[in-house]
């Protein structure tokens, strides 16, 4: 007599597939700066890098950054928007 194969049920689960994460969205934009602003991003990156050993992209200060105004409680988000001066981008009528 042959013998009876173990049930199904005894088997193991089969691997369930994880759900696939979704990257988020790269989203590319170009952002208008004065001159000086722009520069201080290169001593951000040297300040990181004598920090860390290695520097960051610019993409990378800039979402840091807004990590940072995020995180800030209202007067302190107001304060430092008041420090910023308002640009006239060239896209805007005049």
């Amino acid at each position: 007599a042959a013998a009876a194969k173990p049930a199904a049920a005894a088997k193991p689960a089969a691997a369930a597939k994880p759900e696939k994460v979704k990257k988020p969205k790269m989203v590319r934009r170009t952002v208008t700066m004065l001159e000086s602003e722009y520069e201080q991003l290169a001593v951000l990156k040297q300040r990181a890098v004598d920090l860390l050993g290695s520097g960051p992209k610019r993409s990378e200060l800039l979402r840091a950054a807004l990590a940072h105004l995020a995180a800030l409680g209202e007067g302190a988000f107001k304060a430092a928007l008041a420090r910023v001066e308002g640009l006239k981008s060239r896209t805007e009528k005049k």
